[in-house]
């Protein structure tokens, strides 16, 4: 019996070995208004990929105008429904954003299910999402995109009856609940927006929170890393601090920010936190229910905006960013931006042209190393806001204002008199006030 018991268990290791998940099978649709620019469908075939699909086909139409039915007109319509036949496809995937009739229609005539853009973007959000903040802002974000479109999400949408308007068979109710009763779209719409509701109460509670550990660093330095999704912000995190944050060569590898200490040069500590990626088109309603995250950038005191110099989209990439920074209040904060990838990119002139767009830009590679010293440098001399010359005359015994100088500043000349001690240091502008508060018996600017 035991010898049986192994066999089979061995057999099923076997199984389990050659068995796979099978990846859905996807077709890509842009329909592109002639007005607008093409679109090579790269990023959406990234985006498919890190959702867990295989491409097997790509289908684009130029269009003079949205067709109210399906999007690209029936006949488009008809012939993606023979492309997903040939193609064996589970899926259909819009580079575009549908209304819920339109995605009905197109599912009625292809024949498989169909998914816009945002609700792409919204799934891969929930499968990145891992700590309980990040679940519930995803939840909030796909019930705030379903709620308006429950109308034409699906056809039953009847009577749900009382007792005195059913059948014994379907009656539901009871006596006092005679009435024409409730629709399922009623009961839908209530049952969302109740969730909805909680959800918010939820994650107001954590932004209190975020905003209260945030004032607890008022006094340091914070910087923020921002850019494009796969930019490598998470890398350069790990390259500056050693944090150990997880790093994957996909989009939206991880949605939870994470703040570390940084110290560029000896006695300037930093804070540096990362944040969640920025697409084109990003729901607004991912925007909305990540502002608790996005608290990071907003309350930054310097942004590092992480710019992938490899992608051939890279100014629309930066264009998209610089769309969302402007949506959640970051529009005009003072910015340094780190070309990064440099160790890949293929195109030299395109390096150039960033270059010469962006002369203050710093260049690196957060892979190799490259160029990290330069933005230590850069990121000190922001923090130092400009060099001041400063004599401090203080007490001997004043241990706490002559370590704070030694630290932070660098000594040019040292005298002790009768009962004090004068010092000429070199410190940035930015740590005047903090000289100041330390109450020194005078401060003298050169």
């Amino acid at each position: 019996m035991a010898a049986v018991c192994l066999e089979v268990i061995a057999q099923l290791g076997k199984l389990r070995d050659t068995l796979q998940v099978r990846k859905e099978r996807a077709i890509l649709v842009a329909a592109i208004l002639k007005s607008k620019a093409g679109d090579d469908l790269a990023e959406l075939t990234a985006l498919a990929e890190t959702a867990g699909a295989v491409v097997v086909d790509r289908f684009q139409q130029r269009l003079r105008f949205r067709n109210p039915a399906t999007y690209i007109g029936k006949g488009k319509a008809e012939e993606l429904a023979e492309r997903a036949k040939r193609f064996a496809a589970d899926v259909v995937l819009f580079d575009n954003n549908l209304s819920p009739g339109q995605i009905r229609n197109l599912e009625e005539i292809v024949e498989v299910k169909v998914l816009d853009r945002s609700e792409l973007i919204l799934d891969i959000f929930a499968t990145r999402a891992q700590t309980l903040q990040a679940k519930l802002q995803v939840e909030l974000a796909q019930l705030e995109y379903t709620y308006p479109r429950l109308t034409r999400m699906w056809s039953h949408l009847d009577t749900v009856a009382g007792a005195g308007g059913a059948t014994a068979a379907g009656s539901v109710g009871a006596i006092g609940t005679r009435g024409p009763g409730e629709k399922q779209l009623e009961i839908d719409r209530r049952l969302v927006s109740k969730r909805i509701t909680e959800l918010k109460r939820e994650l107001t509670l954590i932004d209190q929170r975020k905003c209260r550990e945030i004032a607890t660093r008022r006094q340091t330095f914070k910087l923020c890393l921002v850019g494009y999704t796969n930019a490598g912000k998470s890398t350069l995190l790990n390259a500056l601090t050693d944090a150990g944050v997880f790093v994957e060569d996909r989009l939206f590898a991880t949605l939870d920010t994470r703040t570390r200490q940084w110290s560029p040069q000896k006695g300037v500590d930093v804070l540096i936190s990362d944040t969640v990626g920025f697409v084109r088109d990003l729901p607004h309603q991912l925007v909305e229910s990540f502002k608790a995250t996005l608290e990071e950038a907003v309350n930054a005191d310097l942004l590092l905006h992480v710019i992938d110099v490899a992608n051939p989209e890279v100014l629309s990439q930066m264009e998209s960013v610089d769309k969302v920074l402007a949506e959640i209040g970051c529009a005009g904060k003072s910015t340094i931006k780190v070309l990064n990838k440099a160790d890949v990119i293929q195109s030299l002139d395109r390096l150039e042209m960033l270059q010469t767009i962006h002369p203050d830009a710093v260049t690196v590679s957060a892979k190799t190393g490259m160029g990290l010293d330069k933005l230590g440098e850069v990121v000190c001399a922001w923090q130092r806001g400009g060099e001041a010359r400063v004599r401090v005359c203080a007490r001997p015994s004043d241990g706490r204002l002559q370590a704070f100088l030694h630290t932070y500043g660098r000594i040019v000349q040292e005298t002790y008199l009768d009962g004090s001690v004068q010092i000429e240091v070199v410190l940035g502008c930015n740590q005047l006030a903090a000289l100041r508060r330390l109450q020194p018996e005078q401060i003298e600017i050169l």
